[in-house]
């Protein structure tokens, strides 16, 4: 039997959450992006947030909506009317028969799982963050690892949103399915999201298995490693041969969670405790990197354990940083890596983030960095108030050549003629957009960067 999971204390939410500042400044959490609405609302139904956006399509106003702010674009920012997401959350209903759960846009990946593992359900996947909102989360392309199974967007049955004009549709597979298509990963370019209907299942156990390998090893057993696990990660940790790998497959149990005092020293006092340390000393004094990086790379040590599947895709995240990830073709994964290892090593950049490495299969969503294509995902990190921009520019040169796709919430420098280039459905979503917004209310800077006109 799965045990109910605990009531959880200290909540990670304010921590990974955006904040409005003096006379209604926001900013996301990494503090890379902000902007000063000239009014920002909190609607509690769709109705009253249809109300909002109508006014402000009245007023000239442009119209965003926001969610937790993790994203480390300006893919929310609006100099016109912010929606914030506070007042419309929580889970709606719950549809056993069907195998579905109507939730809130605003509410949180962590509320959405602690309800659900209360009732004995979960999500198929997820990825390792829970402070971001539903809708925040698929409208940018969340996603964790997965052989098989996808991201959020990719796990919905359907969804609600506000448009332009004022009007609350609903789409599905079979509902205005052309919107639904592309609206599972929206950019908010299409509407506001408010009500989205996920798939779910019955509440499983997942057996997680970590260990240290070499570079060269992982490498070198990617294809096979992946074949042979429902999901597989690694971390690799620049100015070393040295990686962390995790895989994750269901169990037939028991459960055996990671004992309370084991689980606090590794993902809190060492991942983000003495981690913090060791970024605040890199980036007071850069030398010092490397050797931080090999020390850290060899105090890590195998560990397993069997959880429910938030417990165990999911951690917490206190240490600030800057993104950016690229989703490549599965076959472009080793000479990506290679490259990338060779950048740094040739190089005086100074890396402190390790890389971390995902994988996903091909999807149908118009813009999922996964359609049409089994892909790999490679991210890179910097400490937040550490000079990124040269090791950004260098890593995205390799992601391009090898025909890579932006992660749509992380930094990158990708243009629209970019985009059209690497999405074959590119123009199918423009076209959308013409018609769901013609006088584009939901436009911002970014959107005209990445989308074009």
């Amino acid at each position: 039997m799965i045990p109910p999971p605990p009531r959880q204390e200290g909540s990670t939410v304010s921590t990974l959450y955006s904040t409005a500042g003096p006379r209604g400044t926001w900013r996301n959490w990494a503090g890379c992006a902000s902007a000063r609405p000239q009014r920002i609302v909190t609607p509690s139904t769709a109705e009253a947030l249809a109300d909002a956006v109508r006014r402000a399509a009245e007023e000239g106003l442009p119209v965003k909506a926001v969610g937790s702010g993790h994203s480390f674009t300006a893919v929310a920012a609006t100099t016109g009317l912010l929606i914030r997401p506070e007042r419309l959350s929580g889970v709606r209903a719950i549809d056993r028969a069907a195998g579905t759960v109507r939730v809130a846009a605003g509410t949180s990946i962590r509320q959405l799982n602690e309800v659900l593992a209360g009732e004995g359900l979960s999500l198929a996947n997820m990825g390792d963050i829970m402070a971001q909102t539903v809708s925040g989360a698929v409208s940018t392309g969340t996603h964790g690892t997965g052989r098989d199974s996808a991201s959020l967007g990719a796990q919905l049955a359907g969804l609600e949103m506000v448009l332009a004009d004022g009007s609350i549709m609903r789409c599905s597979a079979e509902e205005n399915a052309d919107v639904f298509a592309a609206a599972r990963l929206g950019l908010g370019a299409l509407g506001v999201i408010t009500e989205l209907t996920f798939r779910v299942e019955p509440l499983f156990l997942l057996h997680a298995r970590e260990e240290p390998m070499s570079f060269e090893r992982v490498v070198e057993e990617f294809d096979q490693l992946v074949a042979e696990n429902e999901h597989f990660e690694f971390y690799w940790f620049p100015h070393t041969g040295n990686c962390n790998t995790k895989r994750n497959n269901r169990s037939a149990g028991p459960a055996r969670p990671l004992p309370r005092v084991r689980g606090w020293v590794d993902d809190e006092l060492l991942s983000n405790g003495v981690f913090q340390a060791a970024c605040s000393l890199g980036k007071a004094v850069p030398a010092t990197v490397p050797f931080i990086a090999r020390t850290a790379s060899r105090v890590l040590s195998a560990r397993s354990y069997t959880d429910i599947p938030y417990r165990v895709f999911t951690s917490p995240r206190r240490v600030r940083f800057v993104e950016m990830e690229y989703a490549l073709p599965r076959s472009a994964a080793a000479p990506a890596l290679r490259e990338l290892r060779t950048l740094v090593d040739g190089s005086d950049l100074r890396i402190s983030f390790p890389v971390e490495v995902r994988t996903a299969p091909s999807d149908d969503i118009t813009l999922s960095t996964s359609e049409g294509r089994e892909s790999v995902y490679l991210a890179v990190h910097m400490y937040r108030g550490t000079p990124h921009s040269e090791y950004f520019a260098a890593a995205e040169r390799i992601m391009t050549a090898h025909g890579g796709r932006p992660h749509w919430g992380k930094l990158h420098t990708r243009d629209a003629a970019y985009l059209a280039d690497v999405y074959p459905r590119f123009g199918e979503f423009l076209d959308l957009r013409d018609r769901l917004d013609p006088d584009r209310l939901f436009d911002n800077a970014y959107l005209r960067r990445v989308l074009g006109g």
